[in-house]
């Protein structure tokens, strides 16, 4: 068998690393988004079970800060049953 050029070896090492990068920043994205859905859980868990204390405080500073975060209509209709006051059926 010809032993590989170092062009080619070079080549095959650099494949490697773009392969291990990818594999690196799709177990980051995963990692990201585990801790998202997991914080969120939390966040509704305690505005629905908690007691009345941390619940009013979550849920207000959640009318206070999401409306500015949220930019599509489409996110800002997921949370209609915490923005919109009570009675409103808009």
């Amino acid at each position: 068998m010809a032993r590989k050029s170092i062009e080619e070896r070079l080549a095959q090492l650099d494949a490697q690393r773009k392969t291990l990068q990818a594999r690196l920043t799709r177990d980051e994205r995963a990692r990201d988004t585990r801790r998202k859905v997991l914080l969120g859980a939390l966040v509704l868990h305690r505005i629905e079970d908690g007691n009345a204390a941390s619940a009013d405080y979550l849920r207000d500073f959640i009318k206070r800060e999401l409306p500015g975060f949220l930019t599509r209509d489409a996110d800002k209709a997921l949370f209609d049953d915490i923005l919109k006051p009570a009675g409103d059926s808009k």
